[in-house]
């Protein structure tokens, strides 16, 4: 391999070159993905979304989500004080399942 100041090496051509790092190549992650250790597990809240993904999700624009959902209480985080906002997909699924099951009765 060819390095910015055309070095070439030849440690990426080296059979125990994980071993001469001290790394076990039997233990590394991208070998064995099933013996990586999962330090986050599953949130319950779901994968975090930005205000335009939960615009594209509630079928409305950003400025509608702005102005008319928040203000009627959609869950969010504000994440900065520039004002962005952190949304999680249950929360907001539940939320808008909810005012469908209150609208019904």
């Amino acid at each position: 391999m060819r390095g910015a100041k055309g070095h070439r090496s030849d440690f990426a051509q080296m059979r125990n070159a994980a071993e001469t790092l001290h790394f076990s190549a039997i233990r590394l992650g991208q070998r064995n993905p099933q013996d990586y250790p999962q330090h986050y597990p599953p949130s319950h809240l779901g994968e975090p979304m930005d205000i335009e993904d939960v615009a594209e999700l509630l079928g409305c624009s950003v400025w509608t989500v702005r102005q008319r959902y928040l203000p009627e209480g959609l869950p969010h985080i504000r994440a900065s004080a520039r004002g962005r906002f952190i949304f999680f997909r249950e929360q907001v699924v539940d939320w808008i399942l909810e005012r469908q099951t209150k609208g019904e009765s």
